[in-house]
């Protein structure tokens, strides 16, 4: 790995070196966790009027602070969250490239239905797309973790679906970071930790740096913020129960290894022999799936300056870069993707991948004619190049490369415009209603661009004798591909802008002290696919008295495919269970699939169409109950009805397919995959949140917190098999095993993710001591699989502890643990023979076990 951290250090001195001119900072004193605090006055799911607390907010909203995304112990924001709210789960993807992105679930449903904003403005979206851990839409989600963590002042998290507020993909709810807008005072930390136990690089460790400064005398101010880190490249499968690892391919006969290498039959059962002794020898690692090891680090700034006519200018931004590298399944000795003379006895390939990312924001806001107005521009990028440190094309033969500079590269562009007004009226109700309306042009652009000629172009290589230790693969096939690689060809790449135009109304109406109206409409228009969605929302709270209160909501929503739904294509040469028919067993092949457009040629040959967008409508209905000042209780149950959802087709292969694809020139694909509008599905759930903070005098502080989240998506239809990948009886050509929308997909959406989460918290501060004790219970779940054998897991808790001591009055340490009992997923169902990978499932927790940690803060 090759990412320079020398930027980040260089960040880091020039915040050290304005310390001198900073403010003293107050002591690094141990806080509780007082995220869910209902006096914090929020700004998300209302817009003008008078200020509004989480306690009398008309929408279900959380608010996280930034000392609680500390108590988590996790290096990375996205994780953080999930250990926090309980209507997130993790997608805990482990393989390959598809382990940068780990999709956050939010309310059963998906990263493209939760809009992530920073500072109330939109975050553009990363350039990689899902595929696994609970989601394999092939949206491209907000990348949380190239968001410096230091600059965060609070995540305020609204609840409730809010598309005809903020835009087509608020379906679940809206995730607002607000950053850090103090201006004084310099704090930084270190932080170490380890896993219990593993493969591989079992550490990481993270460096973080803060700064507040005075602009002017009028309240101007600019932090800045920085972190690094690293976290290594570590694995914890279970062992591979096939040992053959140098012996006799399966689905090869003593006969065949004769016949094709010129050797005695008893010459190949003198080597047999001899592999068996050294088969013995392995350790059975077959795999270094798990955590890719990550080298990063980020940078921002948030910044305000009043000027003397009223007007306010302000800006902020973030950059960041990321390099990883990615462990994969074991490639044999034996195998036909390896040659003796590269790799005697078996490697693991490497994806390595370097990114960058930026966002900046610059805005004005002042008053006009009665009017409080806002306008923004914003830029964001993120762009993803692949390569890998250790892999080869065996159809290059024994001479193939091991380093490949260039896979593949990937880039989301986004340029954004907003202009929002708002102003009270009095018009005789209890309160001046709040009109607010606004205006937003967006520009997206997704791009993905060819690796070199030598990665994707088509070549083959037969094996010959001498080529591989013992010859048991003589005259058959090479693996055509790069092993394990995402490879892009001219022929892949995408090149697809959208521009977007919006308007909204927003009203916020008083009728009477107790009763709270809000109605919200908002127009859109996608250039590119011709759609003009409106969208309405409808909420309301009645306060019964100062104790008790109800709210809900009524709204309807859109999402439109995102871009690369419509225009990702690659080729995948990785390894796939197969059934083998000779030997009647499952078995791990190398294999060439694509994912293709709906209008490529493999596409429309089999049965794809172009995509259309994503209808949904949704109802909330809950309470808000203080029976006690130190007590609040909040219900929120809520349905969310999305019709014709894009999702991924499953694995379309098989003899008659492979004539399909041969009668077009097209053989060496061994599977197809592409983007559908299959399913209209049905989401309902309930959120549950107790809050109870109490002063103990002097044994100091105590504050409780309970939340529970159900959340079930139920399938109500799935379309038809296409008529393309059917014979004329109507039966499905696919072969056995391979299902256009199977089980597999089907439980994706019903039942990869727990219906139940529950989180509790205990925040105790004393004296310099502050401790912060986290249970999470998962509930169970099923991987369902294609065609049956479907894998159930229970119901786990894990507890995390984190205890914090004040030093001096510059100085805090603190220790703790994520996970502290280790507990894992169970070892159910049978896995990966071969590997050993694949045995804990895809958890919605990470199934990396027990992780220990220090953390030292410094308040300069």
């Amino acid at each position: 790995m090759s990412v320079n951290l020398k930027y980040s250090v260089s960040v880091l001195s020039l915040l050290l070196a304005g310390a001198a001119h900073a403010a003293d900072a107050p002591a690094p004193a141990p806080v509780a966790a007082d995220d869910a605090d209902i006096q914090t006055v929020v700004v998300t799911g209302v817009r003008g009027g008078v200020p509004r607390t989480v306690a009398d907010s008309p929408a279900p909203i959380d608010v996280i602070s930034a000392e609680k995304l500390d108590y988590t112990g996790n290096a990375e924001f996205g994780e953080a969250l999930t250990k926090i709210l309980p209507s997130f789960n993790f997608g805990s993807t482990h393989a390959g490239v598809n382990s940068i992105v780990r999709p956050v679930t939010n309310r059963s449903l998906g990263p493209a239905y939760t809009l992530v904003l920073v500072n109330g403005k939109r975050r553009h979206n990363g350039s990689i797309i899902t595929n696994g851990g609970g989601d394999s839409s092939g949206v491209n989600p907000v990348d949380l973790d190239l968001i410096p963590t230091s600059g965060i002042s609070r995540i305020e998290v609204l609840k409730d679906s809010a598309a005809a507020q903020y835009g087509t993909d608020a379906v679940a709810g809206v995730i607002n970071i607000q950053l850090d807008r103090r201006s004084e005072g310099v704090v930084g930390s270190v932080t170490y930790g380890e896993l219990f136990d593993g493969g591989g690089d079992l550490g990481n460790w993270k460096a973080d740096l803060h700064a507040g400064y005075k602009l002017g005398d009028n309240g101007g101010f600019l932090h800045l913020s920085a972190d690094a880190r690293k976290r290594g490249g570590a694995w914890w499968n279970p062992q591979a129960t096939d040992i053959n690892l140098y012996s006799l391919p399966t689905g090869r006969t003593v006969a065949q290894v004769a016949a094709t290498s010129g050797l005695s039959e008893a010459q190949v059962n003198a080597n047999i022999a001899a592999a068996n002794t050294r088969n013995a020898q392995w350790n059975r690692d077959g795999a270094h799936n798990g955590n890719p090891e990550i080298e990063a680090w980020n940078v921002g700034y948030n910044s305000e300056v009043p000027l003397d006519n009223g007007l306010i200018l302000y800006s902020f931004g973030t950059y960041g870069e990321r390099d990883t590298a990615i462990g994969n399944n074991f490639r044999r000795p034996n195998s036909t993707a390896n040659f003796t003379a590269l790799f005697l006895d078996g490697y693991y390939p490497l994806n390595n991948t370097h990114e960058y990312d930026v966002q900046v924001v610059a805005g004005a806001r002042g008053q006009w004619s009665g009017w409080d107005w806002d306008y923004s521009g914003s830029f964001g990028k993120n762009r993803n190049h692949q390569f890998s440190e250790l892999t080869i094309k065996p159809s290059l033969g024994p001479t193939s490369p091991t380093y490949w500079p260039d896979l593949a590269t990937f880039q989301f562009t986004q340029w954004t415009h907003n202009l929002d007004l708002t102003r009270g009226f009095d018009w005789g109700l209890a309160e001046p209603v709040q009109v607010s309306a606004g205006l937003e042009y967006r520009i997206d652009r997704f791009q993905t661009f060819a690796g070199a000629e030598l990665a994707w172009r088509a070549d083959a290589y037969i094996i010959k004798k001498g080529d591989q230790q013992y010859d048991w693969n003589v005259g058959l096939a090479a693996s055509p591909v790069v092993q394990a690689a995402v490879v892009l060809s001219p022929s892949d790449q995408a090149d697809i802008t959208r521009k977007v135009s919006a308007g909204y109304v927003d009203l916020a109406l008083q009728p009477t002290d107790k009763w709270y109206v809000g109605l919200a409409l908002r127009g859109e228009h996608f250039n590119d696919t011709g759609d003009s969605p409106i969208g309405l929302k409808v909420n309301s709270r009645y306060d019964f008295n100062d104790k008790f209160a109800l709210r809900g909501t009524l709204g309807t929503g859109f999402r439109a495919p995102s871009l690369t739904q419509i225009a990702y294509a690659q080729t995948d040469g990785r390894t796939a269970l197969v059934f083998n028919p000779n030997t009647g067993q499952t078995e791990l092949q190398p294999n060439v699939a694509k994912l293709v457009t709906a209008s490529s040629t493999v596409g429309k040959l089999l049965g794809a169409k172009p995509l259309k967008a994503e209808k949904s409508w949704n109802a909330g209905l809950g309470f808000v109950w203080r029976p006690l000042d130190s007590l609040n209780i909040t219900a929120d149950a809520f349905y969310i009805n999305i019709t014709d959802r894009v999702v991924r087709t499953g694995r379309l292969s098989g003899t008659q397919v492979s004539a399909i694809l041969a009668a077009n020139n097209l053989s060496e694909i061994q599977a197809v995959e592409y983007f559908v509008n299959a399913v209209d599905t049905d989401t309902a759930g309930l959120d549950l949140v107790i809050d109870y903070r109490k002063s103990l005098g002097t044994w100091g502080r105590l504050n409780l917190n309970a939340a529970f989240n159900y959340s079930e998506t139920n399938i109500t239809r799935i379309i038809d098999t296409p008529k393309e990948l059917k014979d004329a009886s109507g039966k499905s050509i696919l072969g056995a095993g391979f299902y256009f929308f199977g089980g597999d997909k089907v439980g994706e959406l019903e039942e990869l993710l727990p219906h139940a989460k529950l989180t509790l918290n205990g925040a105790w501060t004393v004296g310099k001591f502050a401790t912060n004790l986290t249970v999470s219970h998962y509930g169970q779940y099923v991987q369902r699989q294609a065609a049956g054998d479907d894998r159930a897991f229970g119901a786990k808790t894990i507890t995390d502890l984190d205890v914090g001591y004040v030093v001096t009055d510059k100085v805090r340490v603190s220790i703790g643990a994520t996970n502290i009992f280790d507990v894992r997923p169970e070892l159910n169902g049978p896995g990966s023979p071969q590997t050993g990978q694949g045995y804990y499932g895809p958890s919605p927790f990470n199934p990396n076990g027990g992780y220990y940690y220090t953390r030292l803060s410094y308040a300069f």
